[in-house]
């Protein structure tokens, strides 16, 4: 084992005369700490004593020394043991931070001190250090011996690794994590268009690539820009001008206060003020940047800052500092030579570098409280409470394992660890395991992959009365925060520095407004896009959505909403009208009817066939009571109805209508005398062929209705904003079949009408059945293109009208002359006929018009033959 630590420092000391050079160049300071027993060893990195001390980092060192102390004091938390230290200052040198681990753990550093310890392990654990690069090199052998190490300022994500690091603890958040800080910042102010700088290092690459994938979720980067190592005068304008023309408000920036200063230079010097900055830790808290001159292009940055605490008892530790002239103790000689410009004679050190004047002697009685540095300004102590918490963390880790049950154990057998013979491996299984409340209420623990639970402060940059900038703590974010809530901001207490006082936005484009959807912009980021109205029927979520189909757009299309339903009901305007008219025809049928009826035995009513009258106005009088059916709101059972009732009713007004026109036609065309073709189309003839008509009908009907019957439905496809209750036809050729029968009939007795126009004027029964039948025709062959055209319930409303005017048309034609005479001109309507000799057959007679029969006049050549019935051995008309 000694063999192996011989080999690895000599490697280290042959590396170290390669770096010398950076014993000067680097100001950082590291701190590495251990505890061993009856003292416990604490080593803690400080500063590259050849070069002027840090003044921050020695209060750092002295943090970690107040942790100890405070500790010894506190009897109940180690009781009978006395924490020690060392520190030892690697100068952030590699080789020297390896040669002083190896030494320590190898028991390599014989030097003797006031705060040795003998009989134990001279290592069990290390505070430190600080830069990522050191700790990953030190981890990997302590690692093999599972020795501690618990680190305040090493944040790479890469130590989270428990495979490659097993002893690795740390109380400072990872990178990561800060990441996830600052994109919480952002989501919680709506920023969706922001800026990205980084240093062309680790830190800055891998917070861009992560903070890259981050932002997708949640919005767009508008520019990415690496702050190089080497900063060209044409490298630091390109940045600038992209930041210039940029619509982006925010930039979020992962660098330090030193890359920062050059690029703050020069934005200074093009005046570009109305940029949000995001800070991030490596100069959040810098006091470089954080100056007077910088404040109108800083003013108001936020910024992600290591937290800090306010340990009690700090300030007046610090300031009671004496320097010791121990020789091998003389970091506090260095610091004082320093902090009051002065050399002690004894100190013995090497002064070739020192600007001292040798005629100024220290005392050691100089007094600090009257000094102001970094040293004793404790009201932003981050990283001193990191190494605070750590020292801590390491206590309580003792302090469980001293408490340690016997038989309960998490070692072999269940068996607790010796404190006499403590062994680093068993101060690491306490060490994970450690969960407790410090002095200043909160918690500290270590995942499972040994990171703490991460707690950020989130700063603003303020102006204060005096004019020097403040950085202000207005906000925290993280796991181990106490208000509930991982990230918690006082916006009261935040400064903006833009014209309004308000948060600024950054957003590449508008929220699009209710009713319109994004149209992203070719070649640009999601986040750029154009607003485009909805179409109608659609309305806005993330894209346009479409209404389903009885759903219908509102006007500003951000909802849903019923579609209207509409029909023809009787409370409509034009539903009473054709109601009215409907009844209005049923009326006027039923009086015709009952007109005809009572002036049965007249020769009008006898002369047009009285039976086929009697029916035709029953006919027309169901014509118009169908029309009802087509008004209200469409059931099953009035779908069928209507059509029902519609073809069967016009078929037998039709069939009627064409056997009078028959019955005109043969009697006209008969021969006198003795031309016997009217008993071939009797009344039972006549009869039997309007109800074989009628039969062929009904036929189509019932065929109609038990394949595929009407049934009411809602069309929301003609309209929409509104859906059509109506009548599908279910099956359209049986729809056709019944409208082509009755179009058929129609047309024969057209015709046939039109041949007997020339008939006698009086009483001409085959002109008006002609004028009857044009009217009808041309009723419903306008129907046609206006049921087709008409929207909604006027598409009933068409067909109610076709029936009624049809209706009307033949009810006015053919029964209103008739009418006229018979309750107008009564005279007119009496017998002017003679009995004429038939040779034996059927008796029949002839009604003259416009002459009179007596004895000793002449037969006119074309008289109205018609049937007869003899009464009182006369033949009655």
């Amino acid at each position: 084992m000694i063999l192996f630590f011989l080999i690895v420092y000599i490697s280290i000391v042959i590396l170290e005369s390669f770096h010398v050079s950076l014993l000067f160049t680097i100001t950082m300071l590291n701190t590495n700490i251990v505890i061993c027993n009856i003292i416990l060893i604490l080593l803690i990195s400080f500063i590259c004593v050849s070069n002027s001390p840090n003044y921050q980092v020695f209060q750092w060192a002295q943090t970690m020394v107040f942790a100890i102390e405070e500790i010894n004091r506190n009897k109940s938390l180690l009781p009978n043991i006395t924490l020690g230290y060392r520190i030892y200052d690697n100068c952030v040198n590699l080789p020297v931070a390896l040669r002083a681990a190896v030494s320590l753990i190898g028991g390599l550093d014989d030097s003797i001190s006031d705060y040795n310890c003998e009989g134990l392990p001279p290592i069990v654990a290390f505070v430190g250090d600080s830069t990522s690069s050191s700790s990953i090199a030190i981890s990997r052998i302590l690692g093999l011996f599972r020795v501690p190490m618990v680190s305040y300022f090493a944040t790479c994500l890469c130590l989270s690794n428990k495979k490659e690091y097993p002893s690795f603890f740390r109380t400072i958040p990872s990178d990561a994590f800060q990441v996830t800080a600052m994109m919480e910042i952002i989501k919680y102010f709506k920023w969706t268009w922001v800026g990205l700088i980084a240093s062309d290092n680790d830190y800055g690459l891998y917070a861009m690539r992560n903070f890259n994938e981050e932002m997708k979720a949640i919005g767009c980067l508008a520019f990415s820009e690496t702050i190089p190592k080497i900063m060209t005068k044409e490298n630091l304008l390109r940045i600038v001008s992209v930041i210039k023309e940029s619509t982006a408000k925010v930039i979020v920036a992962f660098s330090t206060g030193l890359e920062m200063f050059l690029l703050m230079k020069e934005m200074i010097h093009q005046n570009i003020t109305d940029r949000q900055w995001i800070a991030s830790e490596g100069w959040s808290t810098s006091s470089l940047l954080a100056a007077r001159d910088n404040f109108n292009i800083l003013g108001g940055t936020l910024g992600i800052a290591v937290h800090s605490g306010q340990m009690k008892g700090l300030t007046n530790f610090l300031l009671q500092v004496r320097p010791d002239l121990d020789p091998n103790n003389n970091l506090v000689m260095q610091f004082w030579e320093s902090m009051f410009a002065c050399k002690f004679v004894e100190s013995g050190v090497n002064d070739s570098s020192s600007i001292i004047s040798d005629s100024k002697k220290c005392t050691g009685l100089e007094s600090l409280e009257g000094t102001d540095t970094a040293y004793s300004d404790v009201s932003n102590s981050r990283i001193s409470y990191n190494i605070y918490k750590a020292v801590y963390s390491l206590a309580h880790a003792l302090h469980n394992l001293m408490a340690c049950e016997h038989g309960k154990g998490p070692f072999e057998n269940k068996s607790c660890a010796n404190i006499a013979n403590l062994q680093p491996w068993q101060l690491l299984q306490y060490l994970k395991n450690v969960d407790f409340i410090n002095q200043l209420g909160e918690r500290v623990a270590f995942d499972e992959n040994g990171d703490a639970l991460a707690i950020y402060d989130i700063v603003n940059w303020q102006l204060d009365k005096s004019g020097t900038v403040n950085i202000k703590t207005i906000g925290v974010f993280g796991k181990a925060a106490t208000f509930g809530k991982e990230l918690y901001l006082q916006e009261n207490s935040m400064f903006w520095k833009f014209d309004n006082g308000r948060c600024p936005q950054s957003i590449c484009s508008e929220s699009c407004l209710p009713g319109t959807r994004k149209a992203i912009r070719k070649g640009q980021p999601v986040c750029c896009f154009d607003c485009i109205p909805c179409a109608n029927g659609e309305i806005n979520s993330i894209e346009c959505l479409q209404c389903s189909d009885d759903y219908w757009s509102n006007p500003e299309k951000t909802w849903c909403v019923l579609k209207d339903v509409e029909f023809l009901s009787y409370e409509d305007f034009m539903g009473i009208a054709l109601t009215t008219l409907s009844l209005s025809g049923t009326c006027l049928s039923i009086c015709v009817l009952t007109i005809f009826i009572y002036y049965r035995n007249t020769p009008v009513v006898k002369a047009n066939n009285s039976e086929l009258s009697f029916l035709l106005l029953i006919s027309l009088t169901l014509c118009f009571v169908c029309a009802l059916c087509f008004i209200g709101k469409p059931s099953h059972v009035t779908c069928m109805l209507r059509h029902v009732m519609f073809g069967i009713s016009f078929v037998l007004c039709i069939s009627c209508i064409l056997v009078k026109t028959i019955v005109v036609i043969m009697a006209f065309k008969a021969t006198l005398p003795g031309n016997n073709i009217m008993k071939w189309f009797g009344a039972t003839q006549q009869r039997g062929t309007v109800l074989f008509f009628t039969f062929i009908q009904s036929l189509i009907c019932i065929i109609w209705l038990s394949t595929a019957p009407p049934f009411p439905a809602r069309n929301s496809k003609n309209f929409n904003t509104k859906i059509i209750l109506e009548c599908d036809i279910g099956s359209l050729t049986g729809f056709s079949c019944l409208l082509g029968y009755i179009g058929l009939l129609a047309c024969i007795c057209f015709l046939l009408a039109f041949l007997a126009r020339n008939l006698p004027d009086t009483f001409n029964e085959a002109r008006f059945i002609t004028f009857s039948m044009l009217i009808f025709c041309a009723v419903w062959i306008t129907f046609i293109p206006a049921y087709i055209s008409s929207p909604g319930k006027y598409t009933v409303a068409v067909e109610i009208f076709a029936i009624l005017a049809s209706s009307f048309g033949v009810l006015l034609s053919i029964f209103a002359p008739k009418c006229y005479i018979i309750l107008l001109k009564p005279e007119k309507n009496k017998k002017r006929c003679v009995t004429v000799p038939t040779d034996g057959r059927t008796p029949q007679l002839l009604f003259c018009c416009n002459a009179k029969i007596s004895s000793g006049s002449r037969t006119p050549k074309k008289c109205w033959l018609v049937n007869g019935w003899k009464q009182n051995g006369v033949y009655d008309l």
